[in-house]
């Protein structure tokens, strides 16, 4: 391993399964989905989606730019971790923390909701500003309520985004030019995500089922997941990364997972460790044809019948660009000290394999390992073949 290590010392997670890590690691563990059916965004058409459905905290202190709903779900994760935050800004100074967030949505729903009025006439509401869909917005946003005056930008490269935001963060500490960061991801439901899935025929209209002979698309889900990250040892440190860019199509994968191969290739390097001390893979099996056929033979290929594997998103729906710091927050929680049993987050399915696959260790629900899980590897590979694989090593 070279450089400095970076440690997650907090998580802060709002999503489908739950508003605290308390909630969702219950509900993980129980493998009790969050999918639910609705139609709120296709009205007449009931789909399951992983939906956020509490009180989110109010961005009225802030700008019109900065008033959206994924905005306030950010604030929701941050509020969990808040005390660490403001801890680190004292330690290290305002100029020494950065923000770095991944997000697809931003605030479009509120550009919707803005065009839909303008559309039936009345113009566009006073609350509507143009800036609440910038990408930015949710960085801009919590560097601004936390008085942060270190770097504070997001990655958008779709189901990919919150995992390279992480990766650009421990690059920022291990570089110098930070002591702390406040990183992770957020993505909120909206129509256009949802119609634009659904025109691409990957939305399926029961619970996702991945890996299964019967699967037939994916969830679309939301939430937050935020991580207090520094160079203080703490349970869970981000031991490796690794990023590529295969460009084999604008939505389908490389069916023989080049770059999903050299991005887990990567993270293995930089924690300097073989695929056989992986405990467990959380897949990125989002229960689409191509995804799940690449996946299964580029982890079955890498780590053979030694690592346990699963995908959560059937519990989480896939949250798109909050997808990876969703997912690594469920890795987080499993690597804590009270789960000395290695209990596993849960692969739910129909049980029906596809013959053609070869075939995994799926952790099914009540899988543990009989000691704690020392190593985690969370894949996210998104439209484009923006691929990304984040390691997570236990203990100092």
């Amino acid at each position: 391993m070279n450089g400095l290590t970076v440690y997650l010392n907090d998580c802060g997670i709002i999503c489908a399964l739950g508003a605290s890590c308390e909630e969702v690691r219950a509900r993980l563990f129980a493998a009790h989905s969050g999918v639910v059916p609705v139609d709120t965004y296709t009205p007449g058409r009931v789909l399951p989606l992983g939906v956020v459905d509490v009180p989110l905290p109010s961005v009225a202190q802030h700008g019109i730019a900065a008033r959206s709903r994924n905005n306030r779900m950010a604030l929701a994760a941050l509020a969990q971790i808040r005390p660490a935050v403001e801890q680190a800004i004292a330690r290290y100074g305002a100029d020494r923390v950065a923000v770095v967030i991944g997000t697809s949505t931003s605030g479009i729903a509120e550009t919707e909701g803005a065009i839909g009025q303008h559309v039936a006439g009345d113009g566009l509401p006073d609350a509507f500003h143009y800036g609440q869909q910038e990408m930015a917005s949710p960085a801009l946003m919590l560097a601004d309520e936390l008085g942060i005056d270190g770097p504070a930008l997001v990655h958008s490269s779709a189901c990919s985004s919150s995992a390279k935001a992480m990766a650009s963060a421990a690059r920022l500490i291990r570089m110098g030019l930070c002591d702390a960061v406040l990183t992770g991801g957020v993505d909120t439901l909206c129509g256009f995500t949802v119609a634009g899935f659904s025109a691409l025929a990957s939305v399926s209209a029961r619970r996702c089922n991945p890996l299964g002979a019967n699967r037939d698309g994916i969830n679309i889900g939301e939430g937050a997941a935020l991580f207090l990250m520094t160079a203080q040892p703490s349970t869970v440190a981000l031991r490796g990364w690794g990023e590529s860019s295969d460009g084999h199509h604008m939505s389908a994968p490389d069916p023989e997972g080049g770059g999903a191969r050299l991005a887990i290739a990567q993270a293995l390097a930089r924690a300097g460790i073989t695929a056989s001390q992986v405990d467990y893979v959380n897949l990125h099996g989002t229960a689409t044809q191509q995804n799940d056929a690449m996946e299964a033979r580029v982890v079955s290929d890498l780590f053979g019948a030694t690592a346990m594997s699963s995908s959560t998103k059937p519990l989480t729906g896939h949250a798109l660009g909050a997808a990876a710091a969703i997912e690594a927050a469920l890795c987080w929680l499993a690597m804590q000290d009270d789960n000395a049993e290695g209990l596993l987050p849960p692969h739910l399915w129909d049980g029906v394999p596809d013959e053609s696959l070869p075939s995994l260790r799926l952790a099914l629900p009540g899988t543990r390992l009989g000691r704690p899980l020392d190593w985690a590897l969370s894949n996210s590979f998104a439209f484009g073949g923006s691929n990304a694989a984040l390691l997570f090593g236990r203990g100092a």
